[in-house]
């Protein structure tokens, strides 16, 4: 029976412990490369999936991951980021991961099979077709990733399947199905290497267009940023002197006015009045920046 693509010596490493470092550092390194260029190919399907998001997240549903052992740690690392980088409502985001966050002291390989826990952590979410569910596995056959995905298809959630092996139990649930085809490993089966860096770059493409999509970000800045510690205070206001033309002073102001939230304060440094009429412009304009700024500009 042949092994699965994620389970395949790669014929580079052969003799790879007889190797100076450079050698060795200089064939990690083409394996990430190689990696990381496999996400190319997966554009159409990361395209739907982030269309997905941001219905979701418009609509009201909730963002949910799911994955096990490494695969969880890329869901965790893209997960935690949205709240602050671009105001996704926290309660909204949640990860199911094999293990709970005992796995953050502690990457036991157990957990990724109990297909139970996977079952039950779903169910327990009370999902509705508002929700939708990314389920995340290197191999595609993770018994606990398979099982929160079959929960989720079962209550009508939009589920977005993230895989390295084609032809996988989990991407025959996808809505959106993603096959990142990574080359074999360079230290067989350590899919925390290629497999873990093309999964962090997908899930970075989907929370970051469905973000753009939502109006989060404005040319290349992330104005929905929740500015809560000095350096993010010094990025908001510099984004408000360049997106406006205002001086620092004048940003630094019109963030204070508005409570630190970035989008009304970009209003405001427009010539909004008041942050009553900057909240109504993007209430009026489903939190989109640009509309907001034409429609002040041309009342």
């Amino acid at each position: 029976m042949p092994q699965p693509r994620t389970e395949q010596k790669n014929k580079n490493a052969n003799a790879l412990d007889l190797r100076s470092n450079a050698e060795i550092l200089a064939l990690f390194a083409d394996g990430q490369v190689a990696a990381a260029q496999c996400v190319s190919a997966t554009i159409p399907s990361i395209d739907a999936a982030a269309t997905i998001v941001a219905k979701t997240l418009q609509s009201g549903g909730r963002l949910i991951y799911a994955a096990a052992g490494s695969s969880a740690l890329m869901a965790l690392a893209d997960a935690l980021e949205l709240p602050g980088t671009f105001g996704f409502p926290q309660e909204r985001i949640i990860v199911l991961f094999a293990g709970g966050s005992d796995i953050l002291r502690h990457l036991r390989g157990g957990p990724e099979d109990d297909a139970t826990a996977g079952s039950a952590e779903a169910e327990a979410l009370h999902l509705t077709d508002a929700d939708c569910v990314i389920a995340i596995s290197a191999s595609g056959s993770t018994p606990y990733a398979v099982a929160a995905a079959q929960v989720a298809k079962s209550h009508g959630a939009q589920v977005i399947a993230i895989a390295n092996n084609s032809d996988s139990p989990l991407g025959s649930l996808g809505d959106a199905n993603i096959v990142l085809s990574t080359p074999p490993e360079t230290i067989a089966g350590s899919t925390r290497m290629g497999a873990g860096t093309a999964q962090k770059i997908t899930l970075n493409m989907i929370s970051t267009l469905a973000a753009l999509r939502l109006g989060h970000i404005y040319d290349g800045y992330m104005v929905n940023v929740v500015a809560d510690n000095a350096k993010l205070v010094t990025r908001a206001q510099t984004m408000i002197t360049e997106i406006t033309g205002v001086s620092f002073p004048e940003a630094q102001a019109a963030l204070e006015r508005a409570q630190l939230a970035v989008k009304p304060a970009i209003l405001l440094a427009a010539g909004a009045p008041d942050l009553a009429s900057a909240e109504t412009l993007l209430n009026t304009h489903s939190g989109q920046l640009r509309p907001a700024l034409r429609a002040l500009a041309h009342p």
